[in-house]
């Protein structure tokens, strides 16, 4: 795959179903529609609040919600004088602009609704309105009524009580991961916004995290913030889209999710579409070694599983060192610059001078020893969010699982074993030699090393102690004096099999004409691309889903390999994990 839009991911839902982008409209909260309802007969469509006021009028309002209007008010003449007519107005501003209220004011015999802080920008608040008559006009004024209240929990008092909390949406993201695509959503966000109104990263919930190099799609969750304000990032993001909101009442969250869905595209292959055939076949009957993929790892050269380790074995200063020395390999300049400074002065302060971006990992970490000192490197460590700490120990614990599972299929094969772990419910428990025949490779599952797991009973549980033992752990003390890095462990299964498998060679002769069909571009009304019958190239588009924390490059890895043997699989495991 040489472009990242050959590589596209859906997020399938607790339910099953796979996510798409397919809806920008922003949701009318049930306040509205009741006004809405007023308005209209049983014969006429339905309204739409959104376009009861002009695009001038929403600009002057969220000018004045974000503290950006000098004048402290904005006045919206009632042009159709109709209580239902005020009626729709007021809701429309209510519903818009969260927290604003509005009321009437009459001046010169016309009508006006008007907008303002009723407690200045102390009020931090959202708007109220109300109706108010001036020399014979009328105006409906919209104001901050929360006051001072709500300088200590703005969002509480801006928030709509009959409305969820948190605001669900689908992100389209491209060429981001999934940590990068919300830092920069938080960014956007917190732009022109009172300081109370900061919008932390955390505040931004989803179920899993998705690659960087591909078209993603997948679901996030936003505490108190309303669809319009998350819908106007798609007019200054680029390689961004939110749609298909919804109010809920939860947040999201990690692991809720059923799986993922892949569409991969396989550019310029030569292989006949008979070896294609017998490829993807055998992907659907037999599936593939269920390996944790290099981004597990990280992807510079110094592994994420050698600071894992490290935290495990208490060592906070190799800790320490991992993450900030210098490593070889391309990196982005101040990186580099940043790395040089910490080995030459270990000064935070001045290696943190060095990086414009201070939310990378370094960053964070740099910022949690000018705070706490270099004698505190627990606490300073503290500072990375806990998600991306726990990666780490994570990490290793996927490494031991890849290089564990490698030996024990080079020495069993793909056949069940006695001693082999099999769940029985939610209980792992070791084949005896008469129950070998009931089961298949496919029922078979390896720990992720823990706490709370058992290890095969034949040589591969001693390999798990002999690898932790070389690296100064103990495999039956696997809880840490910090709770956060203690290892419950998991089971995960040796081979999986793909759902929903299908695929078709496509001939093309444009080497930059897309071959997927994306969301977005089905919103924009573009069609598919067409593609001759006979062309210079062939390319191969497949689909398949699989459970959460498989890896779909280790599918294509088993699509793509000459030498079909399960040897060939382990050795390149082992070749990645050096």
């Amino acid at each position: 795959m040489t472009r990242y839009s050959d590589f596209v991911v859906h997020e399938i839902s607790k339910d099953g179903t796979i996510l798409h982008l397919d809806d920008l409209s922003v949701p009318v909260d049930s306040e509205s529609m009741h006004a809405v309802t007023l308005l209209s007969s049983p014969q006429d469509p339905p309204l739409d609040v959104s376009e009861v006021l002009t695009e001038e009028q929403k600009k002057q309002l969220e000018d004045l919600q974000q503290f950006k209007n000098k004048e402290g008010t904005v006045s919206l003449e009632v042009l159709e004088d109709t209580k239902e007519k005020r009626t729709l107005l007021h809701q429309a501003v209510k519903s818009l602009f969260p927290g604003l209220e509005t009321k009437t004011e009459e001046r010169e015999g016309r009508r006006f609704i008007v907008a303002y802080h009723a407690a200045g920008k102390k009020a931090l608040a959202g708007l109220e309105t109300k109706t108010e008559e001036r020399e014979g006009r009328r105006f409906i004024v919209a104001y901050h009524a929360a006051g001072k209240k709500a300088l200590a929990a703005p969002r509480k008092h801006s928030w709509p009580k009959s409305r969820g909390n948190f605001c669900h949406c689908t992100l389209y993201k491209e060429n981001k991961d999934t940590m990068e695509a919300i830092n920069v959503l938080s960014k956007f966000l917190r732009q022109g916004c009172p300081a109370l109104f900061i919008i932390k990263p955390n505040l931004i919930s989803y179920m899993g995290t998705k690659d960087k190099r591909a078209i993603t799609v997948q679901r996030i969750a936003v505490q108190k913030i309303t669809a319009q304000r998350l819908s106007h990032l798609n007019t200054c993001l680029m390689n961004f889209k939110l749609g298909n909101f919804s109010y809920q009442k939860h947040p999201l969250k990690l692991g809720e999710l059923q799986g993922n869905h892949f569409t991969v595209v396989i550019r310029n292959i030569s292989g006949s579409n008979e070896q294609v055939e017998q490829a993807m076949i055998s992907l659907r009957e037999t599936g593939f070694i269920n390996y944790y993929g290099m981004q597990r790892f990280g992807t510079t050269a110094v592994p994420t599983y050698q600071v894992g380790r490290a935290i495990l074995q208490g060592n906070w200063k190799e800790v320490i060192d991992l993450i900030l020395k210098p490593r070889p390999g391309a990196e982005k300049g101040y990186l580099v610059q940043c790395r040089e400074e910490w080995a030459r002065s270990q000064d935070p302060e001045a290696a943190l001078r060095k990086l414009p971006v201070k939310r990378c990992v370094e960053g964070q970490l740099l910022r949690g020893l000018s705070s706490y000192g270099k004698n505190n490197i627990i606490a300073a460590f503290g500072i990375i969010p806990r998600n991306n700490r726990l990666m780490y120990i994570h990490s290793y614990q996927s490494y031991m699982w890849n290089n564990l599972v490698s030996r024990r299929i080079e020495e069993f094969g793909l056949k069940a074993v006695p001693g082999d772990l099999v769940l029985r419910g939610a209980t792992a428990e070791p084949l005896s030699e008469s129950e070998v025949a009931d089961y298949s490779i496919h029922d078979v599952v390896m720990p992720l090393p823990g706490f709370d797991v058992i290890y095969p009973t034949h040589t591969i549980g001693d390999g798990y102690k002999e690898m932790m033992e070389a690296d100064g752990l103990d495999i039956n003390n696997m809880r840490h004096k910090i709770r956060d890095y203690s290892l419950s462990g998991a089971y995960r299964k040796i081979i999986t099999r793909p759902q929903e498998v299908s695929w078709e060679v496509i001939s093309y002769d444009d080497l930059k004409i897309p071959l997927v069909h994306t969301d977005v571009e089905k919103l924009e009304g573009k069609l598919p691309p067409v593609y001759p019958k006979e062309g210079q190239y062939r390319a191969l588009r497949m689909e398949f889903s699989l459970p959460p924390s498989c890896y779909a490059t280790m599918a294509i890895r088993e699509v793509l390999k000459m030498d079909t043997s399960i040897k060939n699989q382990t050795q390149l495991n082992t070749v990645w994990l050096r």
